[in-house]
């Protein structure tokens, strides 16, 4: 499954599961632009990191919920690289509150972060892997928001995550005819976002069919795959990595 040739910008990349799905590209040939907001140091890490493996890298500041932000982090991915094959868009705050504790201002943000962020670079993303006549886009949702599933004091978490899904499959029909694919990839809970698959085969999990708890690598695989060839004719779909939770 060889990704050599391909950029990826994968938002959010610093550090857990967008920093290990930014390696697992680069492993499989992709140079990779690494979306950043806060965590600057763990960018410059994980550019060196793909760098040791051979590949090309860049870390990229942007606030994904700021238009003009998102078409100067795009202007950057052109400058450098001159095409984009594969967006990741990973970023999305979540909060915990019943909803009559809840702030308008902490709404927004969770909103925002999740579902106007993977809007604007989605829609900015576009006019790149237009150009090539391929590209892949993978947004991040969360178990049972295809279902519209519901949880008491998640409720900002869960609406930003079904209206993923709804954009997902909204997009995929737009782009299609473009040679670009969009699908949604819904991770379960991943606690601890660095273990390896290895050290989860060692754990005990109960609320999974599988028995173990997921692992950040578990999601990178299932993006791996829909942005291969292997996947050219999925789209508009939302593919659960929870090990059998929540079914």
């Amino acid at each position: 499954m060889s990704l050599d040739g391909r950029v990826a910008l994968v938002t959010g990349a610093a550090r857990g599961i967008g920093k290990v799905v930014s390696l697992c590209l680069a492993e499989a040939g992709a140079s990779v632009v690494v979306n950043y907001l806060n965590s600057e140091e763990g960018a410059r890490r994980l550019v060196m990191e793909i760098e040791s493996l051979g590949k090309s890298a860049v870390a990229i500041r942007a606030d994904v919920t700021d238009q003009n932000q998102v078409i100067q982090m795009m202007e950057g991915v052109r400058s450098k690289f001159n095409r984009l094959d594969i967006l990741v868009n990973n970023v999305g705050d979540w909060i915990s509150k019943w909803v009559e504790e809840m702030t308008l201002d902490e709404w927004k943000r969770v909103i925002d972060t999740n579902l106007t962020g993977t809007f604007l670079c989605s829609k900015h993303a576009l006019p790149l892997m237009k150009q090539n006549g391929w590209g892949r886009i993978v947004n991040i949702a969360a178990a049972g928001a295809y279902r519209a599933h519901g949880t008491a004091s998640m409720s900002a978490f869960y609406a930003a995550k079904a209206g993923i899904v709804a954009f997902t499959k909204a997009l995929a029909r737009e782009a299609g005819q473009h040679g670009i694919t969009v699908n949604a990839v819904s991770p379960g809970m991943v606690t601890e976002k660095e273990r390896t698959k290895q050290e989860a085969m060692t754990i005990k999990d109960k609320e999974t069919a599988v028995g173990r708890p997921g692992t950040s690598y578990d999601i990178a695989e299932a993006i791996l795959f829909l942005v291969s060839e292997n996947a050219s004719f999925i789209t508009g779909d939302v593919l659960n990595v929870t090990g059998g939770w929540l079914l």
